[in-house]
């Protein structure tokens, strides 16, 4: 009467194929939350609909970016997060270029040779199509009206 009964095998077999698969499957979980891609459509929203000129910083818990005019998306090792933006368009820029240096606060008259210039530089830039690129650490928005050109420019 030592022995064991033949279903004992059977029961611990499974117990341990489904205690196998329970470990992987937690393994395989993610090990950070995704981007918070709504709390920085949030801020250049808050932003974009300012009557004066504003500025915003937001920080970027993301590795890559894909910035458009309407929508955002940010991503990391826990995903990726899209949102899009109540007020808009908005005009993309990279923190290298022309635009970026104007969200970073360079008055857009130091940077282009008229508001023509201006608006001419953001239509294109909404006019690209959005890409993934490596994400900086934080995500500007500035908010000018320069002698009736009114852009909200994000860099990201």
């Amino acid at each position: 009467m030592l022995d064991a009964p033949l279903d004992t095998l059977y029961t611990w077999a499974a117990l341990s194929v489904a205690a196998t698969v329970l470990v992987g499957t937690v393994a395989g979980l993610p090990t950070t939350p995704a981007p918070d891609a709504s709390g920085v459509a949030d801020a250049v929203d808050t932003v974009a609909v300012a009557e004066y000129d504003a500025t915003a910083e937001h920080d970027l818990d993301a590795d890559a970016v894909r910035l458009g005019s309407h929508r955002i998306g940010l991503r990391n090792d826990g995903g990726a997060a899209h949102a899009t933006f109540g007020f808009g368009p908005v005009t993309p820029a990279t923190p290298d270029s022309r635009l970026g240096s104007v969200a970073a606060g360079t008055p857009p008259s130091a940077v282009f040779d008229s508001p023509a210039a201006f608006a001419a530089a953001a239509e294109t830039a909404r006019d690209r199509d959005a890409s993934w690129r490596p994400a900086s650490e934080l995500l500007v928005v500035r908010h000018v009206n320069w002698e009736g050109t009114d852009v909200t420019v994000v860099s990201a």
